[in-house]
């Protein structure tokens, strides 16, 4: 697939057509995200984690254009957190008292990579997503200027990097592994591997999630 396409079948759309493509499979950024229909519980309807209290939470999901296509900039979060140590995510964390989901995800993108939000042109919300340690999370996808040079913050963000959308759009690449975890019982979940960086887990369902929107592709 060429990188600058955003449609299998269609033409390769770049610039407006593009960004109009990927809103119109959107849901708008402006206005409350609908109920959460997405969870760690797709892969294993069997298990059983009761249920949590949710925590509102939000995260940017950044399509980077280039001259050769779009890239999706990721983080590998610091091995000095007390949660989720090491793992590739995107920019994003919990939402503040009165903050829209958007406005959380473009504050914590500065915070973590220094991001200015001037340089991300927001497209709309994909499918928010509850995960087992209650964390309802609403990722909010944005076309970042290729000016953009990050500035990680040690203290969150270990590495800064860009894994090609074209990679990530295809479905050959999205594997589904089972996981064991420090507590709880082993459970299924998706990854996708690139340049020996292994993104897994709800990072990697929201790129699922993206790719079944844009691409209508099967569950």
């Amino acid at each position: 697939m060429d990188p600058g396409s955003i449609s299998k079948a269609g033409p390769i759309l770049r610039g407006a057509e593009l960004r109009a493509y990927v809103a119109g499979r959107l849901d708008p950024w402006d206005r409350p995200a609908p109920a959460a229909i997405r969870s760690d519980l797709d892969l294993n309807p069997d298990l059983d984690f009761g249920e949590p209290e949710d925590r509102a939470a939000a995260v940017l999901v950044p399509l980077v254009e280039r001259a050769e296509g779009i890239s999706v900039l990721l983080t590998r979060r610091s091995d000095n957190l007390r949660k989720h140590r090491g793992q590739v995510a995107f920019p994003g964390g919990g939402i503040d008292p009165g903050e829209a989901p958007w406005q959380a995800a473009l504050r914590e993108a500065e915070e973590e990579v220094g991001l200015d939000r001037s340089l991300v042109s927001l497209a709309g919300l994909s499918t928010p997503f509850r995960s087992l340690t209650g964390f309802h999370i609403t990722p909010v996808v944005g076309f970042v200027s290729p000016t953009f040079i990050p500035s990680p913050n040690p203290d969150e963000v270990a590495e800064v990097f860009e894994t090609p959308f074209a990679f990530l759009m295809d479905a050959a690449n999205h594997e589904r592994e089972l996981r064991e975890f420090p507590v709880g019982p082993s459970r299924w979940v998706y990854s996708i591997t690139h340049n020996e960086r292994t993104i897994w887990g709800i990072t990697a369902a929201m790129v699922r999630e993206l790719y079944r929107r844009l691409y209508g592709g099967d569950e």
